[in-house]
């Protein structure tokens, strides 16, 4: 047990019901209190809650069931949550009673009185009982699992016994568990009436490709509704790493960038290369390496052969459909140019609104941006599929440094969730694979100008000098990887199209991520917007007015 206090206030006005707390979901007072009184208050101070910036209309149980150890009953309870902008979102919420005895945490729901017994509502992940049961239920689950919630044990899971389980770092969207040192435990907190696609791409990489570069599928739950199965837990192996690559990409980046000072490099003397163009790690000019250094380029070039295996892995599939390549068509056109339509129009609004919080160079970016518009939307609307002679394929998605695990000199992928904005059936649908590849550019881009914004009186040069450094360095490590990654991917029969096509779709692609960021940016943090109105003026191929 932990050691915990209990405000004494706490005890003073508990929830009060008639019913027993192992028939709880059976009685409608219970329900009713338990979704308006006392969750809205506990629910939106929750990190997982995704409803934060939206204004809660009300609460709804629409499905429980138990889950019994020896000594108590849980409830499984999925919530949906709506909105006064008329829309909803489905949670999943594991739940327990307990005695102040019997609490193992301070993270109260509610003080209840259930047919006169007191205690507390708490979060069930909170106490080591259901933390076990769960584990113990994975282990010994069967293929022939009947019941409304469905326990699976993967294939590679060789762990016998329960030992130990902890939280994972600080809770985000999902809350993860760490069992015996060896494995962990996803639960899904927001959820979907379908597979969850991290789920599904998971056990797919581990258990019909063996792909060795994403923790491996240990196990998952999931409970089975009339309108389809909902996943609510992963279980994989607990890689060992060295923090995110996002992390060690900004590591890299300032040491570069300090080299600037070290060794007196002269940053209008760096020798430039057009965007994609190819580079072998021998054809990188010597005062690039001298500046960089070379372990970088060896590290991207690790990084982007295992992105193209991820994506030989997810499109080499002939039997499951769910991953099987297939071509472009017009249907395929028709919902990528009504998303990226709808997205544009939206992103223009949001800087059109808050275009008085800008100055400088993102304002300068910003009411170019706006000057060009119409060049931007034609780019979304000239995709031609009639032109298109490569595959698409299932992908990441969402695929950018901090999806990436750093393992010595190596890299472990993971998180494939999809697009937090987008549709559980648009994540879902088959993408070119460059898309992903886009995707880690704009990460490169986003690390080069993070290092810049967080450390700029650091280096010696001005701004401006150090985003020139900065759009060269940029380049480099686009070529490097861009070459790699389609020798490996062409190596493995991955369809990806010809260098036209492939620079077609890589641009388009980025182009899309980089309005997506735009959105972001200007919500959460203007000054940043520079980053990605930076890489849409590159994209287009703007010129600076003078």
């Amino acid at each position: 047990m932990v050691e915990h206090k209990i405000n004494e206030d706490e005890f003073q006005n508990p929830f009060v019901f008639k019913t027993e707390w192992k028939n709880a979901f059976d009685d409608e007072e219970f329900v009713k209190v338990f979704s308006s009184d006392i969750l809205e208050n506990y629910i939106i101070n929750k990190r997982w809650y995704g409803g934060k910036a939206s204004t809660l209309k009300y609460i709804e149980v629409v499905d429980s069931f138990k889950i019994t150890s020896k000594d108590n009953t849980y409830f499984g309870v999925l919530l949906e949550v709506n909105f006064k902008e008329a829309f909803y979102q489905h949670y999943f919420m594991p739940l327990a009673f307990m005695s102040e005895e019997e609490l193992d945490t301070n993270t109260i729901i509610a003080p209840v009185k259930m047919n006169n017994q007191e205690g507390f509502l708490v979060d069930a992940l909170h106490q080591e009982d259901f933390r076990k049961l769960v584990f113990d239920k994975i282990i010994s689950s069967k293929e022939s699992n009947t019941s409304k919630v469905r326990f699976h044990k993967g294939k590679k899971l060789d762990e016998k016994e329960y030992i130990s389980s902890k939280f994972m770092g600080v809770e985000q969207s999902n809350t993860s568990i760490i069992y015996n040192n060896t494995l962990v435990l996803k639960i899904f907190r927001r959820i979907y009436i379908s597979m969850n696609p991290d789920y599904e791409i998971s056990r797919f990489l581990t258990e019909r490709m063996n792909f060795k570069s994403s923790p491996a599928y240990k196990g998952s739950i999931s409970v089975i509704l009339s309108e389809g199965n909902i996943t609510l837990g992963l279980m994989q192996e607990l890689v060992p790493n060295q923090g995110d690559a996002w992390k060690f990409m900004l590591e890299e980046v300032d040491r570069i960038f300090e080299n600037l000072n070290h060794k007196k490099i002269k940053i209008d003397k760096l020798p430039n290369i057009e965007l994609f163009k190819r580079l072998k790690i021998n054809e990188i000019p010597h005062e690039i390496i001298d500046w960089a250094g070379l372990s970088i380029f060896l590290s991207i070039q690790t990084l982007a052969t295992r992105t193209a295996e991820m994506h030989i892995a997810l499109g080499s599939d002939i039997h499951e459909t769910a991953f099987t390549p297939t071509t472009y068509n017009g249907d395929y056109t028709v919902w990528l140019k009504n998303r990226l339509t709808y997205q544009f129009q939206n992103r223009l609004n949001i800087l059109e609104n808050n275009l008085h919080k800008l100055d400088g160079l993102a304002l300068e970016l910003a009411n170019q941006f706006l000057d060009h518009k119409k060049e931007i939307r034609k780019v979304f609307l000239d995709f031609d599929w009639t032109k298109m002679k490569s595959e698409r394929i299932r992908i990441h998605g969402d695929y950018h440094l901090g999806q990436v695990l750093v393992n010595g000199d190596d890299f472990y992928l993971l998180d494939f969730e999809g697009e937090p904005e987008s549709t559980i059936r648009d994540r879902k649908v088959k993408q070119p694979p460059l898309k992903d590849v886009a995707g880690m550019f704009r990460s490169f881009h986003y690390a080069i100008y993070a290092t810049i914004f967080n450390n700029k009186d650091k280096y010696p040069s001005d701004q401006h000098a150090l985003f020139q450094a900065g759009e060269v360095l940029f380049k480099y490590f686009v070529g490097v990887f861009l070459q790699t990654y389609t020798e490996v991917a062409q190596g493995g029969n991955l369809n990806i199209g010809y260098k036209n096509e492939i620079d077609f779709l890589l641009k388009y692609c980025l182009l899309e991520k980089a309005v997506y960021e735009l959105g972001y940016e200007l919500n959460s943090r203007p000054r940043w917007s520079v980053i990605p109105l930076t890489g849409i003026a590159s994209i287009m191929e703007f010129k600076k007015k003078n």
